[in-house]
C-alpha cells in the first residue's frame, strides 16, 4: 500500500512538471502544435491591446512617433528626454530637458509629467527609444525627427553620412519573395501577455539600439535578411539591396516572413521608421537591426527622390532649422 501511494505521488509530480514545462521551455515542448508558446502569449497580448506594430508608428489617437520641430521652438508641453551623451548636453540643449542615458528611459519616463518628446543626434536612437516606451506603456511618446540634427546645423550629423553607395553587384529593382517561417523560439519567466510584455521591453533597452551600416549590408547582403519597408512602387523605382523583400505593412502576422534565425535588417527612407520597427521586432524575440541613415545612406543621389516625389530627403526637402540651445557649462 505504501508503494502505490510513493508511486502514485511520483506520476502526479512527473505530471505536474511535464505540464509546467510546457508552458515556459516553448522550443522543447510546443505545446500550440505551431508555435512557441511564449511568442503566441505576447502577440496575442499585444493584439488584444491594440498595439500591433501600426499603433506604434501612430497611436490610437493618431499621433505619429515622430514629430517636427515647431518652429518657435516651444517644446513647452513636452517633458523632453534627452538621451545624447553627457558632455554633449552639457554643451548644448533645448531649454527645459532632462539628460537621460538610454538605458534608463523607461525609469526616467515614470517621473515625467508630460508627455515625453525622445531627442538624439539624428532621431534615430530616440525613435528606437520611443518604440520602446510606447510598448510599456508611454503611449503618447513621441521622437523628434532629424534629432538635434534638425534642431540646428551646428549639430548636423546627417550631412556626412547621407552617401550613395549602391552599385551593380548588390543594387536591383529585381522583385524578391518572402518565405514563410516559423515564430521565434525563447522562453520566459512570465506567464501573462502583460508581464511577458514588460520583460521583454525591459531586456531590449538593456541591450540598446541595434544598427547595421549601410555599407556592410551592402558588402554582404546575403549575410541578413533584408526587409525593404518601402511602397511597391519606391521598391522599383529606387531599386533596393540585392534579395532585400518587400513586407509592409508589417504587421504581427506579416512577422512570419521574416526568417527568425537571421540577421533582419529593415530600411527606410531615414532610419527612423525602421529604427521603431526594429525595436519591436527585438521585443517580439528576432535579431533585428535597423539601418542607419536608410535610403539618405544608401543611395542619396538616387534620382528617384525627385522623379517619385519622395520626401525625408536630407539636404533637400529637409533641411536644419536655427532654434535656440542652452548650456550646463
Amino acid at each position: 500500500m505504501k508503494k502505490y501511494v510513493f508511486y502514485t505521488l511520483l506520476l502526479a509530480i512527473f505530471a505536474s512538471v511535464t505540464l509546467t514545462g510546457c508552458k515556459y521551455e516553448e522550443e522543447e515542448c510546443d505545446c500550440s502544435g505551431s508555435e512557441p508558446v511564449a511568442y503566441e502569449t505576447l502577440t496575442d497580448y499585444l493584439k488584444s491591446i491594440d498595439m500591433d506594430i501600426n499603433h506604434v508608428l501612430t497611436n490610437t489617437s493618431g499621433q505619429k512617433f515622430v514629430m517636427a520641430a515647431p518652429e518657435d521652438g516651444d517644446l513647452s508641453s513636452k517633458w523632453i528626454m534627452d538621451i545624447r551623451g553627457a558632455d554633449d548636453f552639457a554643451s548644448a540643449h533645448i531649454d527645459g530637458a532632462n539628460n537621460v542615458a538610454f538605458g534608463d528611459i523607461l525609469n526616467a519616463a515614470a517621473t515625467a509629467d508630460k508627455p515625453i518628446l525622445v531627442v538624439c543626434y539624428t532621431g534615430q536612437t530616440a525613435c528606437y527609444a520611443t518604440s520602446l516606451l510606447r510598448l510599456y506603456g508611454y503611449e503618447d511618446t513621441q521622437a523628434l525627427k532629424w534629432g538635434m540634427s534638425g534642431w540646428d546645423s551646428q549639430f548636423d550629423k546627417w550631412t556626412p553620412n547621407c552617401k550613395t553607395l549602391n552599385d551593380a553587384n548588390n543594387w536591383t529593382s529585381s522583385e524578391a519573395s518572402a518565405e514563410s517561417f516559423d515564430a521565434p523560439g525563447w522562453t520566459s519567466n512570465s506567464t501573462n501577455g502583460a508581464d511577458i510584455l514588460a520583460e521583454r521591453v525591459e531586456a531590449v533597452v538593456a541591450a540598446g539600439f541595434k544598427t547595421a551600416s549601410g555599407a556592410d549590408v551592402l558588402a554582404s547582403p546575403a549575410d541578413y535578411y533584408v526587409n525593404n519597408y518601402f511602397s511597391a512602387e519606391h521598391y522599383t523605382g529606387f531599386g533596393h539591396v540585392d534579395g532585400a523583400v518587400r513586407i509592409n505593412p508589417l504587421l504581427i502576422d506579416d512577422c512570419s516572413k521574416l526568417d527568425p534565425n537571421g540577421k533582419v535588417v529593415t530600411y527606410c527612407y531615414t532610419g527612423q521608421t525602421s529604427a521603431v520597427i526594429t525595436a519591436y521586432l527585438n521585443v517580439l524575440g528576432f535579431d533585428a537591426y535597423s539601418l542607419l541613415f536608410g535610403m539618405n545612406g544608401l543611395s542619396h543621389s538616387n534620382s528617384f527622390w525627385d522623379a517619385g516625389g519622395v520626401t525625408n530627403h536630407w539636404g533637400n526637402d529637409s533641411n536644419p532649422m536655427s532654434l535656440p540651445t542652452v548650456s550646463s557649462n
